[in-house]
C-alpha cells in the first residue's frame, strides 16, 4: 500500500488556506495537506525534517514573500529538491519569468471562480501524483 501524497501549502490568507483545504479534502485519505502561514513557519518546517511530496507556496505574503521563500528554498541542499508550485492572482509576465528564474517547478495563477479553482486543484493532484519527484512514489518516508 502506497503512502499518501503530501502537500505543503503556504498563503497568509486564513480565507483562501480554509478554501483550499476543503477542496483538497475531496481527494479523501490519499492525500495529506499541511499549511503554514508564513515563509517563517513553513521553512521551520521544512528544517524540522517536514518533506512534502510538493509544496505550494503563495507570491503575495508580507515579511517574507513567496519568491524569497523559494530563493532560500533553492538555495538549500537539503530543500532544494522539493518541487515548488508557486501560486498568485498575479498573471503579470514579470511575476512568472522570476518564479522560473528562481527554478519554481510550476506557476498556477489563481482561479477567482469556484468551479474553476475546484478544477485547477483536482488537475494540479492529478498532475502531481503521476509525477515521479525525489520522494514520490516508492521512496521511503521521511
Amino acid at each position: 500500500m502506497k503512502r499518501p501524497f503530501r502537500v505543503l501549502l503556504v498563503d497568509d490568507n486564513p480565507a483562501d488556506l480554509m478554501l483550499a483545504k476543503e477542496v483538497f479534502a475531496d481527494h479523501g485519505e490519499n492525500l495529506i495537506v499541511t499549511t503554514c502561514a508564513s515563509g517563517d513557519e513553513a521553512l521551520a518546517l521544512l528544517r524540522g525534517g517536514h518533506r512534502p511530496d510538493v509544496m505550494i507556496l503563495d507570491v503575495n505574503m508580507p515579511v517574507m514573500s513567496g519568491f524569497e521563500v523559494l530563493q532560500v528554498i533553492k538555495a538549500d541542499p537539503a530543500l532544494l529538491s522539493i518541487p515548488v508550485v508557486m501560486l498568485s492572482t498575479s498573471s503579470q509576465p514579470g511575476d512568472v519569468a522570476r518564479a522560473y528564474t528562481l527554478h519554481a517547478s510550476s506557476y498556477l495563477v489563481k482561479s477567482t471562480s469556484f468551479q474553476n479553482f475546484v478544477e485547477q486543484v483536482d488537475a494540479f493532484v492529478t498532475f502531481w501524483r503521476e509525477s515521479h519527484t525525489p520522494s514520490w512514489p516508492g521512496r521511503p518516508a521521511n
